[in-house]
């Protein structure tokens, strides 16, 4: 799908008509039956309810956003997830029909069903949690990188910068008096993401996760598990990595030793990615905000993300990225 049908697509309202009834009919013609229970989670692109049964047993169903994926892109999202299930790689996978399909279809919706997992964020101070989610990632990376993904997205600079930024100029989402100086620094700091990709040169590309940020980490007394696949693509492996990093270089060099303590027992880990980790974290400082924006018409977004779309966001988004740049003007994260 081009930039422009999405932006053509993101026009219409979703869910307009994904009422309880509904989301209970579609799970009930699966075969479960659904005791009439309805949680809705904490969850903004797609639309995810924990469902009672009439067993006492819990699912949890995600209705995909209509328009963004394609039958094929979700069912590699799925046989990924499947594939890190059946290796033991923590994950949680859809469940298939007793025909083993696992996407689902009802009244023009695509949806999923999920078993319901509990847990806590990962304690990213206790180093043992850090070894434990290196091996899971590094072992996740061996099985991503048997092959790509044939219809997913790859992380690149025209989709997740240069695109991101068109979007919220073009559409008017940054106020005219400060759109000059948000291009302006936009332009420089991707000047400095191209340049560091230059500088790594061609990198191996694996299937990732791609969103593995602690939230989509739950802890359990049996280690950690992966929820989440929904922005799954192909990159570096370090895009799975950074987002589990935090505070001064010091401490981020020794998260990082620590985490690669374990990845590297499964997966050798190239250290010349770390030239790439700024410019990624650029690169979703940009399309965070264009996510918002392409986004805003849901009515969902502005309740729960109010401060969006505000004169204040965008100064301290411009700030933020004139501090983004000179991070990128410092010396790289090294190992030692």
């Amino acid at each position: 799908m081009t930039t422009s049908e999405q932006q053509k697509l993101d026009q219409t309202t979703p869910y307009a008509d994904l009422t309880p009834d509904l989301i209970l009919d579609a799970i009930d013609q699966t075969g479960f039956s659904t005791s009439g229970s309805l949680l809705a989670l904490n969850s903004y692109e797609n639309r995810v309810y924990q469902v009672g049964l009439l067993d006492g047993n819990f699912l949890v169903a995600k209705f995909y956003r209509p328009g963004r994926w394609s039958d094929v892109t979700i069912q590699e999202e799925h046989d990924f997830a499947l594939e890190l299930a059946e290796q033991e790689i923590p994950v949680v996978a859809p469940l298939a029909d007793t025909t083993g399909h696992t996407l689902r279809h009802y009244q023009g919706y695509r949806f999923a069903l999920y078993p319901r997992r509990g847990g806590r964020s990962p304690e990213l101070d206790d180093p043992e949690h850090l070894r434990w989610l290196g091996r899971m990632l590094g072992r996740m990376h061996n099985v991503g990188s048997i092959h790509q993904f044939q219809h997913r997205p790859t992380l690149n600079i025209q989709t997740f910068g240069q695109d991101a930024v068109a979007f919220v100029l073009e559409q008017g989402f940054v106020p005219s008096e400060l759109s000059h100086n948000y291009r302006q620094a936009c332009e420089v700091l991707l000047e400095q993401v191209t340049t560091s990709f230059e500088i790594v040169g061609p990198y191996r590309t694996l299937r990732l996760h791609g969103d593995c940020h602690p939230g989509n980490i739950l802890w359990t007394e049996s280690g950690p598990h992966f929820v989440d696949l929904d922005d799954c693509i192909n990159g570096p492996a370090i895009q799975d990595l950074w987002m589990l990093l935090s505070g001064t270089q010091d401490d981020m060099r020794r998260q990082l030793n620590i985490l690669l303590e374990g990845y590297n027992t499964f997966f050798n880990f190239d250290p010349l990615e770390l030239t790439l980790l700024e410019s990624l974290r650029a690169l979703r400082l940009l399309h965070y905000s264009a996510w918002l924006a392409r986004r805003w018409h849901d009515p969902a977004f502005p309740q729960a993300f109010p401060w969006f779309n505000t004169p204040r966001y965008w100064e301290d988004q411009l700030n933020t990225l004139r501090e983004q740049a000179e991070r990128l003007q410092s010396p790289p994260l090294t190992l030692s």
